[in-house]
C-alpha cells in the first residue's frame, strides 16, 4: 500500500467553484499543492452518466465534493457512480462532502403511504462504498442515525454569528433572533445563545403543502432589528411573509440567515422585493446569476470551514472543534474579527 501523503479531492458537476475554492484553501492550510483530482463527469446522449477517472487512486484517502441540489437526482447518481469509480479504483476510503443534503425533508412518515426518501438516500450512499459523510445543517438532525458510517454534520451558525457579530456592531443590543417556524426553536436558540439575544417565533399553519393558512409571532418584536434563522430557502414564499409579520408587529428591520439557498422559481424576485434588508445565505449549493447580482442577497463563504472539517478527519483530529468561534475566526482569515 503506498505511503498517503495528502488528502485526495474530486468533484462532481452540483458545485464546481466550491470544490475549486476548497481545494485552494487546503493548498493554503499545507504549505503545497492540493488540487481536484483529473476525472470527467459527463453523460451519454440519453442522459446516462458516464465517469473517468484519469490519477492512480489506488490507497488514496478520498473526499467526494458533491451537493446533491437541483438537479437533485442528476447530481445524487452522479455522487453515486463517481464513488463506484473510486471504490473499483481501490481507493483506501472515500469520504462524501455533502454541503447541502438532498432529500432531507422527507426524514419522516407524516401521512400514510409515504417514503422516508432521506432513509433510502443514505441506504444508496453506504451501498455505493462510501464510508464516511461531512455535510452541512442537516433539515432534520435525526437523519445522521439514517446512517451506519460516522456522519459529521457542520453548523453555519458559528459562520453567521461572526458575519452578524462584524455587520451589527454596536446594534447587538437590538437585535431579535426569529425562528420562522417552531420546528426550527432549536436551530434559532443555538444561535441566539451565541449572541446573547432573545428569541422570537412566527409560528404558521399550513392547509396545504406549499399553502400558508395563517402567521402568528409569538414574542415581542417592537423596535427590534430581526434576523430570521433557518436552514434553507426554497421559493422564498414562507420567509418573505415571515418578513412582512415581523414588520407588522412593529420590527424595526428584518434580515435572514439561512444556510442553504435553493432559490428556486420565483424565490429571487421575491426576495428582491421584499421587505427583507437583506438574506444572507452560504455558497453550499452554487448560486445562480439572478441570485448573484440581487441588490440584497450576499453569500458567505463556506470553503474555509469544509477545507478544514476535511484535514481534520484526513489527520483524525476533532471536527467539533470548529462549532466555536475561537477556532473558526482564524480560518476565516480575519474577515470577521473575534470579541
Amino acid at each position: 500500500m503506498p505511503n498517503i501523503q495528502e488528502p485526495k479531492l474530486i468533484s462532481g458537476n452540483a458545485n464546481l467553484p466550491l470544490a475549486k475554492a476548497i481545494a485552494r484553501r487546503m493548498t493554503m492550510h499545507r504549505g503545497i499543492n492540493v488540487g481536484l483530482v483529473d476525472a470527467r463527469v459527463e453523460r451519454f446522449n440519453d442522459g446516462e452518466i458516464f465517469v473517468e477517472v484519469f490519477e492512480n487512486v489506488r490507497g488514496e484517502d478520498m473526499f467526494i465534493i458533491q451537493p446533491t441540489s437541483n438537479p437533485a437526482n442528476d447530481n445524487l447518481m452522479e455522487l453515486l457512480i463517481m464513488c463506484d469509480a473510486l471504490r473499483r479504483s481501490s481507493a483506501a476510503r472515500i469520504t462524501a462532502v455533502i454541503p447541502y443534503f438532498g432529500y432531507a425533508r422527507q426524514d419522516r412518515r407524516t401521512k400514510a403511504r409515504t417514503p422516508i426518501s432521506s432513509k433510502l438516500v443514505a441506504n444508496m450512499l453506504v451501498g455505493a462504498g462510501i464510508e464516511r459523510v461531512l455535510t452541512m445543517d442537516l433539515h432534520a438532525a435525526q437523519i445522521q442515525g439514517f446512517f451506519d458510517i460516522p456522519v459529521d454534520n457542520l453548523y453555519a451558525s458559528p459562520i453567521f454569528a461572526l458575519d452578524i457579530k462584524t455587520q451589527f456592531a454596536g446594534r447587538m443590543d437590538e437585535l431579535m433572533i426569529v425562528s420562522p417556524d417552531v420546528g426550527g426553536v432549536a436551530r434559532a436558540r443555538e444561535l441566539a445563545k451565541r449572541l446573547d439575544a432573545p428569541l422570537a417565533i412566527v409560528d404558521k399553519r399550513r392547509e396545504k403543502a406549499g399553502e400558508i393558512a395563517g402567521m402568528t409571532v409569538i414574542g415581542d418584536v417592537s423596535d427590534k432589528t430581526c434576523l430570521i434563522i433557518d436552514d434553507m430557502v426554497d421559493t422564498a414564499g414562507t420567509l418573505c411573509k415571515a418578513a412582512e409579520i415581523l414588520m407588522e408587529n412593529g420590527a424595526k428591520e428584518v434580515h435572514s440567515y439561512i444556510s442553504h439557498g435553493v432559490m428556486s422559481g420565483p424565490a429571487v424576485e421575491r426576495v428582491t422585493k421584499s421587505v427583507m434588508k437583506s438574506l444572507v445565505i452560504t455558497d453550499s449549493i452554487q448560486p445562480s446569476e439572478s441570485v448573484k447580482s440581487a441588490p440584497n442577497i450576499r453569500i458567505v463563504p463556506t470553503a474555509p470551514i469544509f477545507a478544514q472539517a476535511i484535514l481534520n478527519i484526513w489527520h483524525g483530529t476533532s471536527v467539533s472543534s470548529l462549532f466555536e468561534a475561537d477556532t473558526l475566526s482564524p480560518i476565516y482569515d480575519g474577515m470577521y474579527a473575534a470579541e
